[in-house]
């Protein structure tokens, strides 16, 4: 069961509980509104306005600090190192993103390693702004202490997603967007299960005891304890049978471009008392006109996922998604429709318009 709401009246709300209630300036609540509701309205609710709980214990526990600017330490006519100064995650980003899509106009390439910051959101998100430019997008993060790696016991890496964005050029004139954990899920996902009270599938986490597990709520009671063992399985599960140093090997390689080039916090010095969160993240940008005609290069680019997209399908199954497209098709339907939200986020968004004296919100 849920609710749902337009997208307009979302992220407006989403604005007004953070500035009026969280001290967000208004830069830093557009934003970060923007960023949450466009996750709820593409069908990731892991990412959407739920995060605004974590949003205020980092903001209560002083791991995120409103007000605090992105400062530029180290800069050549093509990277940029920036400190978010523990700053808001997708302030700080939006400000890097900007830079490297300056950079790559000016010299055809430009990246960002980016430390002291906070959770970002989705990370296709900024992936996708620098491709609508024309130019190749990519977006990394660490994140909190999640996963095992392969052969490990403890909790030492996060999730580490990696997002990128290419435009392609056809009828669908869209774009190619990778977003994806390196674990098998984000925690996100975990937490969605654990509100909902559904168990969750096997094969995404174990227990402090190194045992697959279903149940989201014994989980996540675990994973908030102070206790590190048990975690998120990176892509391919446990050992490597199935490929699981593959995954593991992805989420290191996050990891190194985040927090190795950022001089920053690796995932397990993050969320430590007294200091900020620590995360961590790394954008590219790549004009396409590095490769030849941007429109010759974004027609080849269709044609390669046309193709994909018109081969043989599985039993049962009508049709082939390239990534980025279920999302899109999604917003497209919420821009319409209305955005879903379940029943506990219903419920944690009216308690916080309450709390913060703001007027009710606008269901549909």
């Amino acid at each position: 069961m849920g609710s749902m709401m337009a997208y307009g009246d979302l992220v407006a709300l989403t604005e007004s509980i953070l500035s009026k209630g969280y001290g967000y300036s208004r830069e830093e609540a557009e934003i970060t509104a923007w960023a949450l509701a466009e996750a709820d309205a593409r069908g990731v609710p892991s990412h959407g306005v739920s995060r605004l709980a974590f949003y205020r214990m980092n903001r209560d526990l002083k791991f995120s600090r409103p007000g605090a600017e992105p400062e530029i330490v180290w800069e050549t006519p093509c990277s940029l190192l920036v400190d978010g100064h523990d700053g808001v995650g997708a302030f700080v980003s939006e400000f890097c993103v900007k830079g490297v899509i300056e950079k790559a106009r000016g010299v055809g390439s430009g990246f960002c390693a980016v430390r002291n910051s906070n959770h970002f959101g989705m990370a296709g998100l900024w992936a996708e702004m620098i491709a609508k430019n024309d130019m190749i997008g990519m977006a990394f993060t660490n994140t909190r202490t999640c996963a095992i790696p392969t052969f490990g016991r403890r909790r030492i890496l996060g999730t580490n997603p990696i997002a990128v964005g290419i435009p392609e050029g056809n009828e669908h004139d869209g774009i190619f967007l990778l977003d994806m954990a390196t674990t098998t899920v984000a925690h996100g996902k975990v937490e969605v299960y654990d509100r909902r009270k559904k168990p969750m599938p096997l094969g995404w986490a174990v227990d402090e005891n190194g045992v697959g597990t279903s149940d989201a709520t014994e989980f996540e009671r675990m994973f908030l304890a102070d206790d590190t063992y048990g975690g998120h399985l990176f892509l391919g599960g446990e050992g490597d049978e199935n490929g699981g140093h593959k995954g593991f090997g992805l989420g290191l390689l996050v990891e190194l471009l985040c927090s190795g080039l950022s001089l920053g916090m690796s995932t397990i010095e993050t969320f430590r008392k007294g200091h900020g969160s620590g995360i961590t993240h790394f954008f590219g940008a790549m004009r396409l006109d590095l490769f030849g005609d941007p429109k010759a290069l974004k027609r080849r680019i269709g044609e390669i996922l046309d193709a994909i997209r018109k081969s043989e399908k599985a039993e049962g199954q009508d049709r082939i998604y390239i990534h980025g497209e279920k999302e899109s098709e999604a917003r497209a339907a919420a821009m319409k429709q209305g955005v879903f939200i379940d029943s506990a986020t219903h419920d944690f968004l009216e308690s916080l318009a309450g709390e913060f004296g703001l007027q009710s919100p606008k269901w549909m």
